[in-house]
């Protein structure tokens, strides 16, 4: 079974309505405010109860379409979603708000996750008619793009995020990271050689050890992120981490970095994934299974998906298959696009 790593961070923006507790149709709060929380909770069908509550009661119809678009996404029926997006846009007075660019955003990634390109692609289009200095969007237009084969289209997309945000070498690495996801790999570094080139004076150790971890240049990298292990926190451990690792030397990620830093009591769910797939690489299960236990005791982490996937690799390469089994099960119903798991699913059933 393919292990997960954390990766890329696509940006989808939101503006989630976080209020009060109670029961659908409650009268403390709005059954819509409501039907954010169960998605918050990745409890998609209560949520699209609240949101037929809030339809029935008469509520914001447009806040009542948005909520049931995400909630479908959730559920992976996409072609609902585009339809209950498509159904709030339909509702503006004309007037654009900030609602319509967050719920074109969604619509394009429904799109996109129906592998309907162009589509997408006509959505960005929109967003950049209206915000023509909208990073996000020619960000999230270089993907769609590039998922269409139109490499100099998306190209032009990249030069333009890296134009408008010269410095900002998280997105750089972003872009690295799709290219290189896509074959591209080449034309990638290029991206980051001349961001070394053009603008090193305007970048950390880290920005710069990490620049060179991608560029395979490893033994640069961790003279370089040794120097941002005490100011550079989490981000830098795991870098420093993955340098070792590039050049074979797991004990050291494992004792003197990943495990180093969790000493501290810096609790970190990343940290804590990169030590369990470091141990997995050393046939070290056990410890890769409650390195990635520990991980997802950490409260509101973004990781859990990628730590529930690998808890469940630990487990079979435990030789549990029956917890494997059960795990994958219930790991499916929470996220049922999940391609890889649900082949892996019908490899445990056998067992």
């Amino acid at each position: 079974m393919k292990i997960k790593r954390w990766g890329l961070r696509v940006i989808w923006v939101e503006m989630l309505l976080i209020l009060g507790l109670s029961g659908c149709g409650g009268k403390s709060v709005s059954s819509v405010s409501e039907g954010m929380r169960y998605i918050e909770a990745m409890d998609y069908n209560a949520a699209m109860e609240c949101f037929a509550a809030a339809a029935r009661d008469g509520e914001d119809a447009r806040l009542t379409a948005r909520g049931m678009g995400i909630a479908s996404m959730g559920l992976t029926d996409y072609e609902a979603a585009v339809g209950y997006f498509l159904d709030c846009l339909a509702l503006s007075d004309g007037m654009v708000e900030a609602m319509d660019y967050d719920v074109n955003y969604y619509l394009a990634a429904s799109y996109q996750k129906m592998g309907r390109y162009a589509e997408a692609e006509a959505v960005y289009d929109a967003i950049l008619a209206l915000r023509p200095s909208e990073t996000d969007a020619y960000y999230l237009r270089g993907n769609a793009r590039l998922a269409q084969d139109n490499d100099q289209a998306a190209r032009a997309d990249f030069d333009k995020v890296i134009e408008l945000e010269p410095a900002n070498f998280d997105r750089l690495i972003q872009v690295y990271e799709v290219l290189a996801a896509k074959g591209y790999k080449q034309i990638g570094q290029e991206y980051l050689e001349t961001a070394l080139a053009d603008r090193s004076d305007k970048m950390t150790p880290y920005d710069k050890g990490r620049i060179y971890y991608y560029l395979g240049n490893y033994e640069q990298a961790q003279v370089l992120l040794e120097q941002a292990k005490d100011s550079g926190g989490a981000d830098s451990c795991l870098y420093l981490g993955l340098a070792y690792e590039a050049t074979g030397d797991y004990n050291y990620a494992i004792t003197n970095v990943y495990t180093s830093y969790l000493n501290k009591g810096e609790g970190n769910a990343e940290i804590y994934n990169q030590l369990g797939l470091c141990y997995l690489k050393q046939e070290e299960y056990a410890a890769a299974l409650e390195a990635f236990q520990n991980a997802m005791q950490i409260e509101d982490n973004s990781m859990m998906q990628v730590l529930r996937f690998n808890e469940i690799v630990a487990y079979e390469y435990l030789g549990e298959y029956t917890k494997a089994a059960v795990l994958l099960d219930n790991y499916l119903k929470t996220y049922p696009d999940d391609a890889q798991a649900a082949r892996e699913y019908s490899f445990l059933s056998t067992r």
